[in-house]
């Protein structure tokens, strides 16, 4: 029986967990951790940081694994891909990966090979950053290079919150490295989804349409993604055609993707995100659901090096959406209420592991999201109509 070590076992990496164990490995855990909920479901567990690359290294190594897994986390995807590299398992170079999950590396790889590409700089310090804001036209977006779900991310209209903004971002970075780039203002939706490469080729993906509220502090940092995808052809075959030069000159191997992309009032086409790994909030699930294609089972099978030459495109079916379950303000968690038709009729999932008389805060991002829900509508204008009203329909309750 094959080994399939599992970096994480988060809420959210569940899902990834059970299906490695139904498709009959012996399935090996690890993270800093113990209590998280995933650990259950594996054969194995152990007590060993995800980011931690040396201590992974010889926990797979004492263990003879016979691939590993990065499931929807960014900052395991390069433990993954230097443990891998050096014992000789399938998975594509450690130095494109880190390349994918470092965002000032990114914007400079992108620039270098001629993609469209914000003006952005790296930093270590804010005086580094201050001896040159004035040369960035506002506004701007301050990020930690290695975060992710739009944690210690900040847009910056006024040089008078840059030293606050700089210390979020940091403090949020383990490099301890922070990014500025200059703000695209989007013509439509941001496009947000999951792609799939056999031997570097692009064989799948599921793009979806991101989407914010003006109702929360951050009104950047998103709510979730619906489907289908609402572009342009010419749009949709420029961010495939994109995608796999970007792909090709990286030489990425069988492996998915997080995919986030924007298009600007000119219509040009930028790259903002190519994570190594399977989108968070549900993502691959709705895909599922969408499309009837278990990318997870690809997930999987890549990482032990077998054969998924039969994985095809297969179109979306209906109009589905995540939703991150939120509070309007910081308190006690009381309870969550549902419309009842809604709860009847659309709602299809909510994956939680929030409990009455938890702390919950007034949502800023992602580390504030109690929960994610999935959700089938009966055409686009539903889907529309109720995801710009969500707080009609869904309701938690704070003391």
């Amino acid at each position: 029986m094959k080994k399939v070590l599992m970096l994480g076992g988060s809420l959210y990496q569940v899902y990834a967990i059970k299906e490695a164990v139904r498709l009959g490995y012996h399935v090996i855990s690890c993270d800093y951790l113990p209590n998280n909920p995933g650990h259950q479901y594996a054969h194995e567990y152990y007590n060993v940081s995800t980011t931690d690359k040396v201590a992974v290294l010889n926990l797979a190594k004492s263990l003879q694994v016979d691939g590993i897994v990065a499931y929807a986390s960014d900052p395991a995807a390069p433990t993954a891909a230097y443990v891998c590299e050096k014992l000789g398992l399938p998975s594509s170079s450690f130095e494109s990966v880190e390349i994918l999950s470092k965002k000032d590396l990114f914007r400079c790889f992108l620039q270098k090979n001629g993609f469209n590409v914000p003006r952005a700089m790296g930093f270590h310090t804010y005086e580094e950053a201050l001896a040159v804001i004035d040369s960035f036209k506002l506004p701007v977006m301050v990020k930690p290079v290695d975060s992710s779900g739009s944690k210690g991310i900040n847009k910056l209209t006024d040089k008078s919150q840059l030293k606050a903004f700089v210390e979020e971002a940091l403090s949020y970075s383990r490099d301890k490295r922070f990014i500025i780039e200059e703000f695209i203002v989007k013509k439509g939706y941001q496009i947000s989804g999951d792609a799939f490469s056999v031997n570097g080729k692009i064989v799948f993906h599921c793009f979806g349409n991101e989407y914010y509220s003006n109702k929360v502090s951050k009104d950047f940092a998103p709510l979730g993604e619906c489907w289908p995808l609402m572009m342009t052809d010419s749009v949709i075959a420029q961010l495939q055609a994109d995608l796999q030069r970007l792909i090709s000159l990286l030489e990425m191997k069988s492996t998915a993707y997080n995919v986030e992309a924007i298009v600007d009032e000119n219509d040009n086409l930028y790259i903002l995100e190519l994570g190594a790994r399977s989108g968070g909030s549900l993502i691959p699930q709705i895909t599922e659901y969408a499309t009837g294609v278990n990318l997870v089972t690809y997930v999987i099978k890549a990482a032990l090096g077998e054969d998924c030459s039969d994985l095809q495109m297969k179109p979306v079916k209906g109009c589905w959406s995540n939703y991150m379950v939120h509070a309007d303000e910081t308190g006690k968690y009381v309870g969550i209420e549902y419309d009842a038709d809604f709860k009847n009729n659309n709602l299809v999932e909510y994956v939680t592991d929030i409990k009455i008389g938890d702390h919950v805060h007034r949502f800023r991002d992602a580390q504030d999201a109690l929960g994610t829900l999935i959700i089938k509508y009966d055409n686009p204008r539903q889907m529309s109509e109720m995801i710009q009203n969500m707080d009609r329909y869904v309701r938690v309750k704070v003391e």
